[in-house]
């Protein structure tokens, strides 16, 4: 590409003439270095996986605020990924159904879970980081990350997906959708 090519290019989602999946994927072969942001999605959107594939970089909502184009634009021109907020929950319990392994039996009886520690395993559920934990829980990060050490090694889990895993097949999840 030329010299004064763009960093970052905002494809719009509802293209009349073309794909925006398959144009998305064409702009990062023949621009590898280039940064794509999907603008237009609504928050019902279940093809995200797909674009991340094709190269895409951030995700802009219909009705984002012009500071969240911008931090947006900011964020993904410094090399970071982009999800806007309204998704992560959808996305989150999407790839807890399709990527978890399903034939790993966790077993809650004889397992004696403190009751801060299923709080804990909840929220993990929602795919909250440490710091909005200990935030919600008024405790400090150190401690969360404590009790996420105890409750991997007491269901013998190897990840935070694992424990989200765990707490949507516990029905823990699915009774609050």
């Amino acid at each position: 590409m030329a010299q004064d090519a763009p960093d970052v290019l905002l494809l719009d989602l509802g293209l009349v003439d073309e794909d925006s999946l398959e144009a998305a994927a064409r702009l990062r072969e023949a621009a590898p270095s280039l940064s794509v942001i999907l603008m237009g999605l609504s928050a019902a959107h279940e093809d995200i996986a797909a674009y991340v594939r094709a190269g895409v970089s951030g995700f802009i909502m219909k009705e984002a605020t012009f500071d969240e184009f911008v931090s947006t634009i900011d964020a993904v021109a410094s090399g970071q990924q982009v999800l806007p907020l309204a998704l992560t929950h959808s996305l989150f319990s999407q790839i807890i159904r399709d990527e978890v392994v399903p034939d790993r039996e966790i077993i809650d009886e004889g397992v004696h879970l403190t009751t801060r520690e299923r709080q804990i395993i909840d929220l993990l559920g929602q795919g909250m980081s440490n710091k909005d934990i200990a935030n919600q829980l008024h405790i400090a990060i150190h401690t969360v990350k404590s009790h996420v050490h105890n409750i991997l090694e007491k269901l013998s889990l190897r990840s935070r997906l694992e424990v989200a895993a765990y707490a949507y097949g516990t029905g823990r999840l699915r009774d609050r959708e």
